[in-house]
């Protein structure tokens, strides 16, 4: 009994986690669109700076409460997570610039493949052959309703590949960083937050400034446009959280194949409140491929074998001369 009250409480934070960060990311996505569409504020990176310091400022106020408690993260550790992350944030906004919207849809797919390919190569991960054909049936039912013209160019094809590698190394970095430190999400993310908000405060006015020729600070706001960026910033500290939280339960791959289930919604939302402009029977098709495969995808990872760490079993007639392979083992096993 205490076994499968347990099983059953991890499901249900599972599905609350998700749940969480749907609503959050959706949101975001409405808001973001009507802020930047509708009022003009097309300032993308300033505007995740904002994000992370109203992110900042809420860790910063429950670890003065006390809700936080005081965990440690090297600076090397640190950097580097953020380094991955400003390149992420950077490079998705210069890829959807320089690239069409269909090469800028394949870009985001090929980060499944890329953060099984780092799972595979950085913790030893073995995926079973119906794991891999339901990630490659989300793919193909993402693609056929997102992907339309699809060209490309040298300088769109790197902003695209730097995007996608720093993404997929972001995301890993966060279940990684959360094993080896055990730190929660609020911990992880009270460390990060800061160091991501100044860093993009500084480098976005001039990095938007250059993608659209606008200066943030002559930007001329309204009383609207301004409930807008506040609800945007508002918003943002959940999506910042519920990113943490999911990629800690799930791992970064299975947070990416789920995170499509988002890109259905978002579609479905759209056609829904903006009209049906765009909709057709590829886009319903592609819809049904990818929500079959995310069923597929949970049912197939969830069985024995389906996704498992493989250990390092060391010969005792070796044991001498491997001894440092040894206890990277089980340094591995513990975190």
């Amino acid at each position: 009994m205490g076994g499968t009250s347990k099983t059953d409480q991890k499901a249900a934070l599972d599905i609350a986690s998700w749940l969480f960060n749907v609503v959050t990311s959706v949101g975001i996505i409405l808001v973001n669109k009507a802020l930047m569409a509708t009022y003009g504020f097309s300032f993308a990176t300033t505007l995740t700076g904002l994000h992370f310091g109203t992110t900042t400022l809420l860790t910063t106020f429950l670890t003065w409460l006390g809700y936080i408690q005081p965990s440690q993260l090297p600076w090397p550790d640190l950097l580097k997570f953020v380094l991955f992350a400003n390149f992420s944030i950077v490079g998705m906004n210069v890829s959807l610039m320089w690239n069409s919207v269909g090469f800028y849809q394949i870009a985001k797919l090929s980060m499944i493949p890329v953060s099984c390919l780092l799972e595979v190569v950085l913790d030893k991960v073995r995926y079973s052959r119906d794991t891999k054909l339901s990630i490659l049936l989300v793919l193909a039912g993402v693609a056929v309703c997102t992907v339309t013209d699809v060209s490309v160019n040298l300088n769109g094809f790197l902003a695209a590949a730097i995007a996608v590698w720093s993404t997929a190394l972001q995301q890993y970095y966060v279940h990684h960083l959360q094993r080896k430190y055990s730190l929660g999400s609020f911990n992880l993310l009270a460390h990060t937050a800061p160091v991501q908000a100044a860093s993009l405060l500084l480098v976005g006015p001039f990095l938007d400034f250059w993608l659209t020729n606008q200066r943030v600070d002559a930007f001329n706001f309204s009383f609207v446009s301004l409930f807008f960026l506040i609800l945007s910033c508002s918003i943002a500290v959940g999506t910042n959280l519920s990113q943490f939280i999911c990629i800690g339960r799930f791992t970064a791959v299975s947070f990416q194949v789920l995170g499509h289930m988002k890109t259905i919604l978002v579609l479905v939302l759209g056609f829904t409140f903006f009209g049906k402009e765009g909709l057709n029977m590829q886009v319903v098709l592609g819809m049904l491929i990818a929500i079959l495969g995310m069923i597929w995808y949970g049912n197939a990872s969830s069985k024995p074998g389906g996704k498992e760490r493989r250990s390092l079993s060391i010969p005792i007639t070796k044991a001498h001369k491997l001894s440092s392979l040894s206890e990277t083992a089980e340094s591995d096993e513990k975190v």
